[in-house]
Formats: structure tokens, sequence, C-alpha cells
């Protein structure tokens, strides 16, 4: 019989249950600021994770266009935030 630590187990059931994937858009909206920095969060509207797909929100449209050109970065930080592969393509609309 294997045992696990309470964080693995935790994680396991979040895996299998499919709820992984809410946690992680909730944690990322709720962490954003800290993610993206003040400015940004602040004239972004909402955030959807949907399937590895960030989607970004935004009516400022400077803001989108340098979003567009800091992807491949701001993939690599929230990535890295969250210590695993979350976001694998961003769109800014």
């Amino acid at each position: 019989m294997s045992s696990y630590s309470i964080g693995e187990a935790l994680n396991l059931l979040m895996k299998q249950s499919g709820w992984k994937s809410k946690v992680t858009e909730v944690r990322l909206r709720d962490e954003w600021e800290q993610i993206s920095g003040k400015a940004v969060s602040k004239y972004t509207r909402n955030l959807i994770l949907d399937g590895g797909t960030l989607i970004i929100y935004t009516d400022v449209a400077p803001l989108k266009q340098e979003l567009l050109l800091a992807k491949e970065q701001l993939k690599a930080t929230i990535n890295e935030y969250f210590g695993e592969h979350v976001v694998s393509d961003i769109h800014v609309r």
C-alpha cells in the first residue's frame, strides 16, 4: 500500500476530479497583480484559463499590443510562478 502526504493526496484528488484547472484559474485571477504587475492588472478586466490557453480581456489598445509582444515572456513568468506548465498560449481580446 502506498502512502501519500496530504499535499500529494490533494493534488492527486484535484487532478482526477478535474478541479485542478478551475483551482488554477481562480488562483491566476486572485494573484494576477503579483504576476503581471499593478499597471497591467489595473487595465485587464477578465482572465479565462481554458485548456492551457489564457484569454486576457482589456479595452486598452496599447496594453493589448504590449501583451501580444510580451506573450512568450508572460507565459514563462506564469509557468514559473506556478512551478508547472499552466499556460501554453495567450490570446488578448
